[in-house]
């Protein structure tokens, strides 16, 4: 019995988690977080410290203030603006939360982060069909193909991996494990990984990634493993064959590179990986894997 409510918690914390990320800019209340949940406001606050390992409030703070780091990163968004998205009133108050987790001033951590990109005129190319780029990735390797694709919203069944993101197999493995046997694996079902942080701004023992598989629409969550819909939409899916140890140059050759040559913007949601084989019956070399990064309308 303990072993079965202590399932049903998770289930329902990783409800509330879920909620989080997809509502960061909505005013998230205590109260209406325990409702999400199915718990008394007395007692989720408890529930949530114990099995995420910060605090509501904690957890909501350093998510707001990452994404503010990203975007001072990757836009030229006013810092003014960054402050109010993360839900602080005034450019000082932003100041000094920031500085405390970062260690510098928004501005300071900007100018020492936007570091300046290769040319790209002579490593982007475009093809015969304009939406359609080749670059070659940082630190040599082969070329990357980049093309837009508009896909359908995914539902996918998913275990939580809270740690450095190379360690991100073993959940792959629990939830292949756990599936496998309910009959959820076969032609057909694609395995995911969604990648939620920024692993040079979050720390690598807070770095969320969601290891998935397409599932049905009436899918019914299972303790620790979730259900959650992937947004469908434009996105930029960069192609690479090879080890997963190399999709790191590819991450940052895709945003360095392509995506200023490209002219479009990111979308508020996670990069998404759909892996095409796999590593149990696959060498490296030969592992084949497409990086969808959302976009945003133009």
């Amino acid at each position: 019995m303990r072993s079965e409510t202590q399932s049903t918690y998770h289930e329902r914390i990783l409800r509330v988690l879920v909620h989080i990320q997809r509502n960061l800019d909505e005013a998230l209340d205590l109260e209406s977080l325990a409702h999400v949940a199915h718990f008394s406001p007395y007692h989720f606050h408890r529930i949530f410290r114990s099995i995420v390992g910060e605090s509501v409030k904690e957890h909501i703070r350093r998510l707001r203030l990452e994404r503010a780091a990203v975007h001072l990163k990757h836009t030229d968004a006013k810092v003014t603006s960054i402050a109010f998205q993360a839900g602080y009133e005034t450019h000082e108050a932003f100041t000094r939360a920031f500085g405390t987790m970062f260690g510098a001033s928004p501005s300071d951590y900007r100018s020492g982060h936007q570091a300046a990109m290769p040319p790209v005129a002579n490593r982007v190319h475009y093809e015969t069909n304009p939406e359609t780029l080749t670059f070659e990735p940082y630190k040599g390797g082969a070329p990357v193909d980049v093309r837009i694709e508009t896909i359908d919203p995914v539902p996918v069944a998913f275990m939580r991996h809270v740690g450095p993101y190379h360690e991100v197999g073993a959940a792959f493995q629990k939830l292949m494990g756990w599936a496998g046997p309910r009959g959820l694996i076969g032609p057909g079902v694609s395995s995911i990984g969604v990648y939620h942080d920024d692993p040079e701004v979050t720390p690598p023992d807070k770095l969320r990634a969601d290891a998935c598989i397409s599932v049905r629409p009436d899918f019914e969550p299972e303790g620790e493993i979730g259900f959650q819909t992937l947004a469908g939409g434009a996105c930029a899916v960069a192609v690479h064959r090879g080890p997963y140890e190399k999709l790191p140059d590819v991450y940052r050759a895709l945003i360095g590179e392509w995506l200023p040559a490209s002219g479009r913007e990111l979308r508020a949601a996670p990069p998404m990986e759909f892996y095409r084989n796999s590593p149990m019956d696959t060498k490296p070399e030969d592992l084949y894997t497409e990086i969808y990064l959302p976009l945003a309308s133009e």
